[in-house]
């Protein structure tokens, strides 16, 4: 953390892993595998492999994060909040 560019990109990928923790805890709560989880989304396994893991970088949509949601039975809910200056 000593390199600013390191920190900065850090930082800035820390919202998604934040979600992908939420995403796996949500799904072991409701008792889903992730291959229930795919059978329910119309998709692959792999493909939520990928999501739950952060395999490679990427950013999920909303659309996705939307329909894992759905297919443990909830909802997304969006909220905003002010940056603090310091």
């Amino acid at each position: 953390m000593a390199d600013p560019e390191f920190k900065k990109e850090y930082e800035a990928l820390a919202p998604i892993w934040e979600l992908r923790k939420e995403l796996i805890k949500l799904r072991l709560k409701e008792g889903k595998t992730q291959e229930q989880v795919a059978a329910i989304m119309g998709t692959k396994k792999s493909n939520i492999s990928r999501l739950e893991s952060g395999e490679k970088i990427s950013f999920p949509t909303l659309s996705t994060i939307s329909k894992y949601a759905n297919a443990l039975g909830y909802k997304v809910k969006l909220e905003f909040e002010h940056i603090s200056q310091s």
